[in-house]
């Protein structure tokens, strides 16, 4: 009767114990938006596997690619909320225009500055915390693309040179500095959502795209570009984002091991970035994209410009004084 009983409360414990495994298991969802195989999608994948291994399948992350959760803009407001979990993906200006400020054109100029001015502890990385953090979102990491250029469905005559009026229509994102940026350097700019850009120009509504760069106009328009325009417009940089709540809903081991797999995500990428870009302007070139030659001139050119008229009204825009102070103190 006792050996019956003690089994009975083996059982019950190994029950309780298999329950309170259940019930502490999570699967967040992870939307980025880049189809699968991509960069992003790689190392995504990687950030998962490292997740599950640091917290013994306690968390999971299941990613969505190619935005099959909705257009960036759609899902910061979904993670946000806690509909979406995670994402990695460009910041939206839509709920804050200060957001604009990461994308200032021709902030940085080199991968080093890039690393300084956007690495975890400086004051950009701390300014982008606070703007997602009044979303009830949280940073994780950065993911540092590449330096930004323009695709073209057709050739231009003078591409290369600011001052000349191209005649050609950009699609850029719904972000003002860039619709700005392609005003001020000869294009028409033309804000259209993300999931309308590649269809805007194999249809000829657009002639070209503004405010991706070569990663970007391999994966999502290799099809429809056929010259590459180098000339460094900004520097893309996207941000590992965590719903607070769902952050906190973890256990304070889960919370550390996802932390530290999202520095090992970061670390990893500043190292491979570089290497990408150049990697993936050659691969444009095999698909059959003209990549234009640029100068150094030509780049210091366009920063001139954009610089003098395009500064200027972004700052006045988000709040002089707030974003001139937050670029002096990351450029010092």
């Amino acid at each position: 009767m006792k050996t019956n009983l003690m089994k009975k409360l083996a059982l019950a414990a190994a029950l309780s114990a298999s329950l309170t495994t259940v019930a502490e298991a999570v699967t967040l969802k992870l939307s980025h938006v880049r189809p699968q195989e991509t960069a992003i999608d790689l190392d995504a994948k990687r950030f998962a596997e490292d997740v599950k291994s640091a917290t013994d399948g306690k968390v999971k992350v299941k990613i969505y690619p190619a935005s099959a959760l909705g257009d960036y803009t759609v899902v910061q407001e979904r993670v946000s909320l806690g509909a979406i979990d995670m994402a990695v993906q460009p910041p939206a200006s839509g709920a804050d225009k200060r957001f604009q400020l990461i994308y200032m054109p021709y902030l940085v100029n080199t991968w080093g500055e890039a690393e300084k001015v956007f690495s975890k502890g400086s004051t950009m990385r701390n300014t982008v915390s606070e703007l997602y953090g009044k979303q009830d979102i949280e940073v994780l990491a950065a993911w540092p693309v590449y330096f930004g250029g323009v695709s073209l469905n057709k050739e231009v005559s003078g591409a290369a040179d600011p001052t000349v009026e191209k005649n050609a229509k950009l699609r850029v994102p719904p972000i003002k500095t860039f619709q700005l940026t392609a005003d001020n350097i000869g294009f028409i700019g033309s804000p259209l959502p993300f999931s309308e850009a590649f269809t805007a120009v194999q249809t000829g509504v657009v002639d070209g795209v503004m405010g991706s760069g070569a990663e970007g106009y391999y994966a999502s328009f290799r099809d429809v570009t056929k010259s590459y325009l180098p000339i460094n417009t900004h520097f893309e940089v996207w941000f590992l984002i965590i719903n607070k709540e769902v952050l906190s809903d973890l256990s304070d081991s889960q919370q550390e091991q996802l932390k530290a797999a999202a520095d090992r995500f970061e670390q990893a990428r500043w190292i491979t970035a570089r290497e990408d870009q150049k990697k993936n302007e050659q691969l444009l070139a095999k698909a059959g994209a003209n990549i234009v030659p640029v100068s150094d001139a030509q780049i210091a050119a366009h920063a001139k410009v954009v610089r003098e008229k395009v500064w200027p009204e972004i700052m006045n825009d988000i709040g002089a004084d707030w974003a001139n102070g937050v670029i002096k103190q990351a450029l010092k």
